[in-house]
């Protein structure tokens, strides 16, 4: 199983130092501490941190102590450019925390700040830095980590774009049905190009509400709407010298998409409400399900925008098209999953797999991974059979009641459907439904944050996270993650 993710914090004032690391070690994090920049900097470069969180202002040696934390910052960007570093600061400092955005922090807290607030930062920025320190290993079945997993033709032309395009500077277009793995096609042309060492940003542009995904990219002014009362440094100025991942790109309004162009043709953008025009070396990668030439069509998407996106492709087969693939993916998640769930050497029988390769998988990898978590949690320990993988697709796939159709009437159908002999485990599916249901209205109520919405349930926040992954639950937030 994954070991617990490892903090440091760099804090002179030990009473706050003291009080952030119980909070921490509460929510199941490895914490260490230090006091002025010498000792941060030197526990930071000896050891491997998830994320790093530090004062702005510190004691030290070598360090002017107002401005110490951006001396940390630089410092350990300089030796490890990738460490997720957050930045906490006082109201009147707001300027020094845009500087250290642009030296190369994560993400930076006003102080006073509610500890959820920094909880719910951490966990994203550890998911960041996980992602960025695990490999894309490609055709390996019992990879640890997030893979690409496949040996047939199909995925061997793959991974020969990914070879041909990953070193060239150029933006790349990946295109597939959803659930085919475009974003470890992206991390691995990051991983194997020139700026693997810098930044490798990721934003999902459908899960931001269009009214807030320009200062998402691009950042804005303090004043420039109402509720921006700081600035915002966006992303592709975070991406600096880096790479930036656009997902669903095709969900992008055409004013998104005429900025998005002028970043291509002349690599300045504009914060907004600003009159800067700021110069930024970035590598796009951009992926998209949607038949952008059927957008075009309908006046939906740029048709400048395609041909400048449009030179460099990598398209992922749906997996009905590579089936011989389904095997290895199959042990691939069986393994990932079942050290997650404490199942170790989890096994699936041939008749189970083969049932599996017969079926259609609209949903691609990613419907075939929920379907073996289910099957494993079904199987409780034991080899699985295909009673647990009908079970389990039966689960993955039954429809959700309608928002207008009443709980009673909706165990009604299912009942009729038990007596008919058309469905089984009907506990289990009124369960799911109702479990599902409450998780998605409380983490869209909570406005994304985790720590919130699990606190409003009554579960923990790996309970909660594990309740989002299952049911493939992304809420969208109504206001930027930082300012």
């Amino acid at each position: 199983m994954k070991s617990a993710p490892k903090i440091l914090i760099v804090e002179d004032d030990t009473s706050l130092a003291w009080s952030l690391k119980h909070v921490l070690q509460v929510e199941g994090y490895t914490v260490e501490t230090a006091f002025n920049t010498d000792d941060g900097l030197a526990r930071a470069r000896d050891d491997a941190f998830d994320v790093v969180v530090t004062d702005l202002q510190l004691p030290g040696a070598s360090s002017v102590g107002d401005k110490a934390g951006l001396e940390l910052i630089n410092r350990l960007r300089t030796i490890k450019p990738q460490q997720p570093i957050i930045l906490m600061t006082a109201h009147h400092t707001t300027e020094t925390a845009i500087e250290a955005t642009k030296l190369g922090a994560y993400d930076y807290l006003l102080k006073p700040f509610d500890p959820a607030e920094l909880l719910d930062m951490i966990d994203k920025a550890v998911a960041s830095s996980r992602l960025l320190s695990e490999p894309v290993e490609f055709g390996e079945t019992e990879a640890p980590s997030d893979a690409i997993v496949g040996n047939s033709r199909a995925m061997q032309s793959v991974y020969k774009e990914i070879g041909r395009l990953a070193a060239k500077p150029v933006t790349v277009l990946i295109r597939g049905e959803t659930g085919t793995g475009k974003e470890l096609v992206a991390r691995a042309l990051y991983q194997h190009s020139d700026r693997a060492q810098q930044p490798f940003i990721v934003v999902n542009c459908v899960a931001i509400p269009e009214t807030l995904l320009e200062s998402e990219l691009f950042g804005h002014e303090q004043g420039s709407f109402t509720g921006a009362t700081t600035r915002r440094i966006g992303r592709f100025e975070q991406a600096n010298n880096g790479t930036i991942f656009l997902d669903e790109i095709g969900d992008m309004t055409m004013s998104t998409q005429g900025k998005l162009l002028r970043v291509l043709q002349e690599k300045t953008i504009q914060r907004l409400g600003g009159k800067e025009t700021i110069a930024v070396d970035v590598r796009i990668l951009a992926a998209t399900h949607r038949d952008l030439e059927a957008a075009i069509r309908d006046n939906q998407f740029r048709e400048d925008l395609y041909y400048r996106l449009n030179v460099a492709v990598v398209t992922l087969p749906p997996l009905r098209e590579h089936r011989e693939d389904i095997p290895a993916l199959v042990r691939h998640f069986l393994h990932r999953h079942g050290e997650d769930l404490g199942t170790f050497n989890a096994s699936m029988s041939a008749e189970a797999v083969h049932f599996l390769q017969q079926q259609p998988w609209a949903g691609n990898a990613r419907e075939l991974e929920n379907v073996v978590r289910k099957a494993l949690l079904l199987a409780r320990g034991f080899t699985i059979g295909p009673d647990e993988v009908h079970a389990a697709i039966a689960q993955a796939r039954l429809p959700r009641p309608a928002v207008d159709q009443t709980l009673a009437s909706y165990i009604s159908d299912l009942l009729a459907r038990a007596v008919r002999g058309e469905f089984e485990n009907v506990s289990d599916a009124v369960t799911e439904a109702a479990e599902r249901e409450l998780y998605a209205q409380a983490i869209q109520l909570a406005q994304g944050n985790q720590v919130k919405a699990a606190k409003w349930l009554g579960v923990s926040r790996p309970t909660m996270r594990e309740k989002l992954t299952i049911y493939g639950l992304h809420a969208k937030r109504d206001a930027p993650t930082s300012e």
